[in-house]
């Protein structure tokens, strides 16, 4: 008698592109100068901290800019690599600065429409080498939101995901809002 074994199903990784651009999620300490500034990128020891299962991340470090520097090219550039990485991934986040995430996620709608997946803009309010940053918890939503959510172009922080257009930055609660939705 044969024994009839059953292969299990081993499903392909998903492709998430991850672009960095800056931010305060990614600033660093300078002990000499005493500021935080955009310098060396951290996105790598934070995705090492992480259980990733299932998933395979490429990175795509296209800049590291504070996004109060940010020029109208910077963020057509962002909406152009994120409509670029769309086509051949499953899923697009982007570490981007708070203070101007909203008009990149803006011109990726303007300029691309509804891409061909997900495409999830986040940050953070304070640095990851702070010990009350919200950058692992804003990372790490935005990596499962890009696997969940409908192709879009949405911003993940602070235990929500808000879909663009109209997304707004809240400085008085420190967050984003969607006027009309449920915040």
């Amino acid at each position: 008698m044969s024994e009839n074994h059953i292969q299990p199903r081993v499903a392909a990784a998903r492709r998430i592109a991850l672009i960095s651009t800056g931010g305060t999620i990614e600033k660093t300490y300078d002990e000499f100068d005493g500021v935080l500034e955009n310098d060396l990128s951290v996105l790598d020891v934070m995705l090492a901290s992480l259980q990733l299962g299932g998933v395979s991340i490429v990175r795509v470090p296209l800049m590291n800019k504070d996004s109060l520097e940010m020029t109208p090219a910077d963020h057509e550039l962002i909406a152009r690599t994120a409509e670029s990485m769309a086509q051949g991934h499953d899923g697009v986040v982007i570490v981007h600065g708070t203070d101007r995430l909203a008009v990149t996620g803006e011109t990726i709608v303007n300029l691309v429409g509804v891409p061909r997946v997900p495409v999830i803009l986040t940050g953070a309010m304070r640095p990851y080498e702070l010990r009350s940053t919200d950058a692992m918890q804003n990372l790490t939503e935005s990596l499962l939101a890009v696997q969940l959510v409908e192709p879009g172009v949405y911003v993940a922080m602070h235990n929500k995901v808000l879909r663009f257009p109209g997304v707004l930055k809240d400085r008085e609660r420190g967050t984003f809002i969607a006027p009309g939705a449920t915040n």
